[in-house]
């Protein structure tokens, strides 16, 4: 039975245009890389390459000859497609008449498809935040404290980690944070005020307005992280600037990745773990690593525990999506579309399936998230 799908087209489309829900802030802030005419398999990978750091040459030699050059190596990363997300929604012949005595089965089915995308997008989002606080540079803010409770000069010290690290400043950063920092921050009596903040659009609308080159979103992913339980871990040998590896000795506990980090040797510096150990080993800062020389047997602290709300370049983080793999012919659905969610722009693969007196029908996609550039995502503690 073809068209299954493009007679419910209008009811599809109507529940997409409807999804109300939780606010999604990092999905349409990083890059998404969701080609909807290609599918993929649970465990692809997606290739990208990046450059290394070279060395400035402080003098030359006048010659006939043109200079060699200096090798540079170019290195690949990879993000996997590690994530599989579908909601089945099955129907009876005797439940869509059920329903049609009532509100009728296009509007019931209208609503499924609405949650359906709710749920998907809401898994997503999280995972995407998983990623981004994972995957910071370092961290600034109090530890089990809102920011902006008083005024926004966290913000241009999230900047400043940004911009140390070498980020643009184009107009393409956002800090997505959870409402209570957005709650905050649109009670600052500076910029409620018209003629301060430069419009009226916070005070009538609501709306949060770039500030210091920065988009501000909230997102309904950022909530309280536990900590490991590391303790008494000190450094075994001395950690250069730029190193992210640090072996830790004679401490126990976990050090968790996207756990906030100090050393002793390091007054200024809250460094965000990339990969952690669960006794005696080493750990990975993410990058830049080390800001200043850590020495031998330098006590390390692991922060308390704390919502990550994340600054991040968007080209920093890449979320891949595509339609699950399909057989060679297809499987046995009588009829699939893709339809593009308004609310977060990301694209789903629904499909159509015939039973026995009965149906099902699948939103479904694969996805994977990855931090290409730790040096460009800073976490702002709450």
């Amino acid at each position: 039975m073809a068209n299954v799908l493009t007679n419910l087209a209008a009811d599809i489309y109507k529940a997409a245009d409807m999804v109300g829900r939780e606010l999604v802030g990092f999905i349409p802030s990083v890059t998404v890389n969701g080609d909807a005419t290609t599918r993929a398999a649970k465990g692809d990978t997606i290739r990208s390459f990046v450059t290394r750091a070279v060395t400035v040459n402080s003098s030359f030699a006048p010659a006939m000859t043109i200079p060699e050059g200096t090798d540079q190596t170019v290195d690949t990363k990879t993000m996997t497609l590690n994530s599989y997300a579908s909601v089945q929604i099955p129907w009876t012949g005797e439940d869509m008449k059920h329903v049609n005595n009532g509100s009728g089965f296009e509007t019931v089915y209208g609503d499924q498809i609405r949650q359906a995308i709710r749920a998907i997008c809401n898994t997503i989002e999280t995972s995407v935040w998983t990623t981004a606080y994972q995957g910071a540079s370092r961290a600034i803010g109090t530890a089990g404290t809102a920011p902006f409770a008083s005024n926004h000069n966290l913000l241009a010290q999230v900047r400043q980690i940004l911009a140390d690290n070498g980020c643009p400043m184009d107009g393409q950063v956002t800090l997505a944070m959870n409402t209570s920092a957005g709650v905050n921050m649109r009670n600052l009596t500076l910029l409620q005020k018209a003629n301060e903040a430069g419009g009226t659009e916070l005070l009538r609308q609501g709306t949060l307005l770039d500030l210091q080159g920065i988009m501000i979103k909230e997102s309904a992913a950022p909530v309280a992280v536990t900590k490991g339980t590391g303790a008494s871990y000190v450094t075994s040998g001395s950690t250069a600037v730029g190193v992210t590896d640090i072996a830790l000795v004679t401490g126990t506990g976990t050090v968790l990745a996207g756990d906030v980090v100090t050393f002793a040797a390091d007054a200024t510096n809250n460094y965000v773990v990339g990969t952690g150990v669960t006794a005696p080993g080493t750990i990975s800062l993410n990058a830049p690593g080390a800001k200043v020389v850590i020495a031998t047997a330098n006590a390390m602290t692991i922060g308390g525990n704390y919502t990550p709300n994340v600054a991040f370049h968007k080209s920093a983080i890449e979320l891949g999506m595509r339609a699950p793999a399909m057989p060679a012919g297809g499987d046995a659905a009588v009829d699939i579309m893709v339809v593009q969610d308004p609310w977060s722009g990301l694209v789903f693969e629904i499909a159509a399936y015939k039973g026995y007196m009965k149906s099902m029908f699948e939103v479904r996609c694969v996805y994977g998230s990855k931090a290409w550039k730790p040096n460009h995502i800073a976490t702002l503690m709450g």
